[in-house]
């Protein structure tokens, strides 16, 4: 296998010896994998790390990736015992979406357990390629970049000493549950820089409550700062210093602390780094130093870097790492909070929508028209006026009658992407003659700002004018990435303001809930504005969820534009819709369900009712996240004998973390299949059979757990039995499960199944079968 390509500069593995490079610095072994799309700012950075006295568990050069690519390495670096945290300096994940498919799974099965941080150049472009939408114009490449690194709980940086500094502190640092920081120093300066740089990164000042300030007034001279930053003076001591450290640490509002250092006054600076790193291992909230200067202060910085106390040269330093622990934990925390449980849709129909795009392609028209982009919205449950088709004024004001005034007028041309620009929208016609008058003006119009368009006609639909707030959703693809999903600000300005958030489906309750929460829009939806109401959230949630579905099941679309969907109400209407078809993929014909997604899918064909042997039904489907609650019930509810049968011990405490590692999990390389029993309007999960794919992905380990009370019914067998069926469509070579040997009923049915069973250890077996 090759790993060198163009600009690869090799391999260097320090704690074997290996220096498979043309690099000239030789490194000391570390926690930090460094893997490096190119090879002369590796070889800068390796510099630049040496001198720091960094060292490396490893550091590959990747090149062109023409074997081997990033989803590769951190699958690796993933499971190596050497390594912390992986860095990356990443130029983009390939050509293809089966780079950026394995990127995201290995870094989402990384993520959670070893951090990754990432630097990627070309934030910024020059020029866009034009685009047939709203949400087409507003979606960069960078842009997919943030919602596949958001997505997958990897941490971007913008600078390549961010990279290092967080590195090696969020493997170790306790991290902060909130961005609410306090600032320490003996010097006022320092600290308004500081907090500066805090505020301009989004964070926030910690408000001091009244016994915190009390008491730092009881030991603190008369002209303290009396606020945070917490000023303590040129004059400060070490016993100052920790007493202010302790007294903040103490508040519930701090999160963490920062403090800084200037040589000046009594404060030796080694002995405040001594108590400072007593203070730092018994503190459950994160500390952070900077020691401003040069030689007076390195041996203190040499006490820090022995206790794993994070330290800096400079104060925004400590700032910009505290705001990347802040958000890595907050985004892991919000990846896999339990979403709320929302109906699942299964069956939507769409074989008839898969048809009207072929005849839109055979007819030559990529953008379908705004009544057949409705339908894919109506199908799938979004709400929308209906536009009538007319050729004509008379036609129109026929049309227009029909529905009832007042209506609404736009023109129809597949040359034309925002309508309102050309003079092609009418609003609130109120009789046949304001039609006619409105169509022929608009022909004139539209005819002089775009001579060359074809024009159809026009569309006459219902006007919703009592309506609070307009959004834009939608859906733009990218070759080597896949789609994304957009939200935010709609209507005609909505490129202006460009307040839009962006993720990648497929979306649940709480990833929607996120999406809705990263735009400044969200802010007024939540609380009102003078006389506007506040939207009903939930509902706006369900709207990207189908919008989501749409996207998943369709990869014939290129874009997807909802602009405005208006919120009137209790309600959401889409008034305009329009969708791009991507000619490639309707015309190759080929492409397999799903192929065009990062992250796989619900895998809905897993879903089945089946009866067990004593007569009750279950249905067996794939665990979602929102599963949480019926999970919790089936492992608190084994008997001590079950629950040592499966875990190996009898398990006391069911975490969030533990429970959110069984359902929130990528159906990519592993499936949980749950059986789901009702009873009296009770709904309980009785059974669960797992299967995770290795990273080779040739072999899997399962495990099976059956409900106590409905043991011995053949659920266990049927389990199993679909079990080696996916590993059989996913072409594994083999799947293993370890079994504890006094388990029988276990070790009977593997028996039964044709697993062979070969001894670890005197209380396990090891049971395999070959497929």
């Amino acid at each position: 296998m090759r790993i060198m390509g163009p600009n690869c500069l090799g391999a260097i593995r320090p704690s074997s010896g290996l220096y498979a490079t043309f690099a000239r610095k030789m490194t000391k072994p570390g926690k930090i994998a460094f893997l490096s799309q190119s090879g002369a700012l590796g070889s800068s950075v390796l510099d630049w790390a040496v001198s720091r006295d960094i060292g490396f568990s490893a550091f590959v050069s990747l090149g062109s990736m023409l074997d081997i690519d990033f989803g590769d390495l951190i699958d690796f670096f993933g499971e190596d015992p050497q390594t912390k945290s992986i860095i990356i300096y990443l130029e983009s994940l390939g050509n293809n979406l089966e780079n950026a498919r394995k990127f995201m799974s290995a870094a989402r099965g990384s993520a959670r357990t070893k951090p990754i941080i990432v630097i990627k150049p070309g934030k910024f472009q020059e020029s866009m390629q034009a685009a047939e939408s709203h949400t087409g114009s507003m979606v960069g490449d960078d842009a997919y970049y943030d919602a596949v690194f958001d997505r997958a709980g990897v941490v971007r940086v913008e600078e390549i000493g961010d990279l290092f500094n967080c590195a090696s502190i969020l493997d170790t640092a306790v991290l902060p549950k909130g961005q609410n920081l306090a600032i320490v120093t003996n010097a006022g300066g320092p600290a308004v820089l500081a907090t500066d740089a805090l505020i301009s990164r989004g964070g926030k000042l910690a408000p001091l409550s009244k016994a915190t300030l009390e008491s730092l007034n009881q030991v603190l001279p008369d002209y303290w700062s009396k606020s945070n930053p917490i000023d303590i003076l040129g004059d400060a001591s070490v016993e100052r210093y920790v007493y202010a450290i302790d007294t903040t640490l103490k508040d519930p509002a701090v999160h963490g602390v920062v403090i800084i250092y200037t040589p000046q006054g009594a404060a030796n600076a080694v002995e405040l780094a001594k108590a400072i790193a007593k203070i730092a291992k018994k503190s459950p909230k994160p500390i952070l130093t900077a020691m401003i200067g040069s030689k007076e202060v390195e041996k203190a910085r040499q006490v820090f870097y022995d206790n794993k106390v994070p330290t800096y040269e400079f104060p925004e330093e400590a700032i910009s790492t505290y705001l990347y622990m802040y958000h890595y934990a907050r985004n892991l925390e919000n990846l896999y909070e339990t979403p709320e449980d929302l109906p699942l849709d299964v069956g939507t129909p769409k074989n008839h929508l898969k048809l009207l795009i072929r005849n839109a392609v055979r007819a030559g028209k990529l953008i379908l028209t705004e009544s057949d982009s409705k339908k894919f919205l109506s199908t799938y449950r979004i709400n929308v006026t209906f536009p009538h088709f007319a050729s004509d004024a008379n036609g129109a004001a026929i049309a227009a009658s029909g529905i009832g005034y007042p209506v609404v007028m736009k023109i129809q041309s597949p040359d034309i992407s925002h309508k309102s620009d050309v003079g092609g929208v009418y609003l609130n016609l109120k009789s046949p003659d304001e039609v006619r008058e409105a169509f022929r003006e608009m022909m004139n119009t539209v005819k002089q700002h775009n001579p060359q368009a074809q024009i159809e006609g026009v569309t006459v639909q219902q006007m919703v004018g009592d309506y609070s707030y307009e959004l834009i959703i939608g859906s733009k693809k990218d070759p080597t990435l896949g789609p994304v999903i957009i939200f935010g600000h709609g209507g005609t300005e909505t490129e202006f303001y460009k307040d839009i958030a962006i993720g990648l489906p497929p979306l649940n309750q709480r990833l929607a809930q996120m999406l809705i929460e990263r735009t400044h829009i969200y802010s007024m939806l939540s609380k009102g504005f003078r006389k506007k109401p506040p939207a009903d959230l939930r509902m706006l949630e369900e709207t990207l969820i189908r919008l989501s579905n749409i996207v998943v099941d369709f990869s014939e679309i290129k874009e997807l534009d909802i602009n405005p969907l208006v919120v009137s109400g209790d309600t959401v209407i889409a008034l305009d819709a329009r969708i791009v078809i991507d000619e490639d993929v309707v015309k190759n014909g080929t492409i397999s369900e799903y192929s065009h997604l990062i992250i796989s899918p619900y895998p809905t064909r897993y879903i089945q009712p089946w009866r067990c042997h004593d007569g009750r039904s279950v249905l067996l489907r794939p665990i979602r996240p929102e599963d949480e609650p019926l999970e919790y019930g089936l492992i608190a509810g084994l008997s001590p004998e079950s629950s040592r049968s499966r875990f190996f011990c009898v398990i006391k405490d069911i975490s969030h973390e533990m429970l959110s590692r069984l359902c929130n999990i990528d159906y990519g390389r592993e499936i949980a299949i749950i059986a789901e029993y009702t009873a009296n309007g009770e709904r309980r999960n009785v059974g669960v059979g797992q299967l995770i794919i290795q990273s080779s992905g040739e072999t899997g380990e399962f495990a099976t757990l059956v409900a106590d009370d409905f043991q011995d019914v053949g659920l266990g067998h049927k389990l199993t039995d679909m079990l080696i069926g996916i590993a059989q469509e996913k072409g594994l070579k083999n799947m293993y499960g370890i079994i504890l040997k006094d388990n029988t009923k276990m070790v009977g049915l593997v028996r039964a199944l044709g697993f062979t069973l070969e001894n670890l250890d005197p209380n396990e077996f090891k049971a395999t079968l070959e497929l």
